[in-house]
């Protein structure tokens, strides 16, 4: 019985390291559990496998033995699996998805920036231009599709799935809604329209005792009823050209938010009787968040600021008291995993940084080039390895 035990928790493990099946990963708050670390670090990582794959920063995504990613090629949009030992295309499915870019945002490209997210055997893709599909994962033969507007820079909002709801904050400017669609159907079940999308992706949490779906739209941060789409709560929040785009984290019973130009903060959401309230409980002035979101990690909140031109710091999250903040100058922006005892931190210039999770000092201990064009996309953490999107190309990196 125990060698049973300990098989039936190595499996698990494993199990648990090779998915990742949606926006930051099993539980949208980029911390891989279950990760296999290695012992030492090595000088260099062994590049397994690299294939071009079209052009975006839209995150791969890995679910029942197989990689998924969503790019541009042309004026099409592919959606792609993958097998993770070696890249080789298992099927590949393609729509017309004509986009003109907006000026502002042509450093980024014409390609996908939203997520896909993989559950109970479909795929759900949201494009730049506002196309929500749904193929069948295992065939890619596609289930439903829905076309809506997109905001001034493009779709960047990664649907999320909830008790058979695909959610996802559709429309363009400023009209719009969060809105439930049936996974299986496509069907369209509830809509909050009091506000337009931002770039945010939404999480689903319990709160007060209720079940709800939390994001930053245009010009507020929301918590609404994942079954109903009922507004619960609502917090009045702008940022400079409308760029609402952080997803929130969770510390205990605590949201923390922030975005550019805002302080990082606190909030906790209270119910009396029949009333919704919200308490910010603390906030921290000395760093603000951009495109980049937070990690919490046992009881350290690890963030990447965009100011002093890009700036590591860390918080407790249960106060917003700040730990430690590195120098300035490290990165344009960083895409951050907790992954056992370390950050894996992928910056937009092709760097990734594995550095100690400590709440004394910002402690490096090894630097890798992983990409020679740019890496906006979340990098993917696997049983046996790290997926990294660059602007057209998958490559899986070993660090055994």
């Amino acid at each position: 019985m125990r060698r049973l035990t300990l098989c039936l928790v190595a499996f698990l493990a494993v199990t648990w390291a090779e998915d990742w099946p949606q926006w930051r990963g099993p539980h949208r708050d980029g911390v891989a559990a279950g990760f296999p670390e290695p012992k030492a670090w090595p000088e260099k990582l062994t590049l397994k496998w690299k294939v071009t794959v079209g052009e975006g920063h839209s995150s791969p995504v890995v679910a029942d033995g197989r990689v998924y990613v969503h790019t541009r090629q042309g004026d099409r949009e592919v959606v792609t699996a993958m097998r993770p030992e070696n890249g080789q295309t298992i099927w590949q499915e393609s729509y017309d998805a004509p986009y003109k870019i907006n000026p502002a945002a042509a450093g980024h490209g014409k390609g996908v920036k939203s997520t896909p997210v993989v559950e109970d055997g479909r795929i759900f893709t949201f494009g730049i231009n506002g196309t929500l599909s749904c193929f069948d994962a295992k065939t890619g033969k596609p289930q439903w599709r829905k076309e809506f507007g997109a905001p001034e820079f493009g779709v960047a909002t990664s649907p999320v799935v909830d008790r058979g709801l695909a959610i996802v904050h559709v429309g363009g400017n400023p009209q719009g809604a969060l809105t439930a669609f049936d996974a299986a159907t496509g069907a369209e079940r509830w809509s909050w329209k009091g506000d337009g999308p931002a770039y945010a992706s939404p999480i689903v949490v319990e709160l007060a005792g209720t079940r709800q779906v939390v994001t930053q739209s245009r010009n507020n941060i929301v918590g609404v009823a994942a079954a109903t789409g009922d507004l619960l709560w609502r917090i009045p929040y702008k940022t400079v050209y409308t760029q609402n785009i952080v997803t929130p984290a969770v510390y205990r019973d605590i949201l923390i938010f922030s975005g550019i130009g805002n302080p990082v903060m606190g909030v906790k959401v209270l119910k009396h009787g029949a009333e919704w309230t919200t308490e910010t409980v603390w906030e921290n002035k000395d760093f603000s968040m951009y495109m980049s979101s937070p990690v919490v990690s046992g009881d350290l909140l690890f963030g990447f600021t965009e100011r002093k031109r890009g700036q590591f710091f860390c918080l407790k999250p249960s106060d917003g008291t700040t730990l430690w903040s590195s120098e300035g100058r490290q990165a344009d922006n960083a895409a951050v995993v907790a992954a056992g005892s370390v950050w894996l931190i992928l910056t937009t210039d092709g760097e990734l940084t594995v550095a100690r999770q400590s709440g004394k000092a910002f402690e490096p201990l090894r630097k890798y080039t992983v990409a020679d064009s740019a890496t906006w996309a979340h990098p993917v953490v696997l049983g046996h390895g790290i997926l990294i999107k660059d602007v057209g190309n998958l490559a899986l990196w070993d660090p055994s």
